[in-house]
């Protein structure tokens, strides 16, 4: 169980600076490996009404794996902190990043993913 949870920090820190690095280049890098096109976002699935679905995603598998690996420690609550000051701040670099441009929708995308894996953790820990 130890080397599992040691694997599981591994890979959300790793995922952590994947994401850090796709959020803040001035292109798409997956639009670059997908369609050999730097502009090009790729779409997972259609967007809910105002709520990015991409940066849902990203962010809810983002903050799975960090309240997984840290879910018997205690630095849990820092983690979740963490992410929601994360989904912010990396959006609001949008601003500031020539290429990119700040959308609500993303923000939203962002703190709805950290919000669910939120309330999923509290649900689950006090069943």
């Amino acid at each position: 169980m130890i080397k599992f949870n040691r694997l599981l920090k591994v890979i959300f820190h790793f995922t952590n600076i994947t994401l850090i690095l796709f959020y803040l280049y001035p292109g798409s890098i997956l639009g670059y490996i997908l369609y050999n096109n730097f502009t090009k976002q790729p779409q997972i699935t259609r967007d809910f009404s105002n709520i990015s679905t991409n940066h849902f995603y990203a962010f809810l598998f983002l903050s799975i794996i960090g309240i997984l690996a840290y879910i018997n420690g205690k630095k849990i609550y820092f983690v979740i902190k963490y992410l929601f000051l994360l989904s912010i701040v990396l959006e609001l670099f949008h601003l500031i990043i020539s290429t990119r441009a700040f959308q609500l929708a993303d923000l939203l995308g962002n703190i709805l993913g950290v919000l669910v894996a939120f309330i999923i953790y509290k649900v689950l820990r006090y069943n």
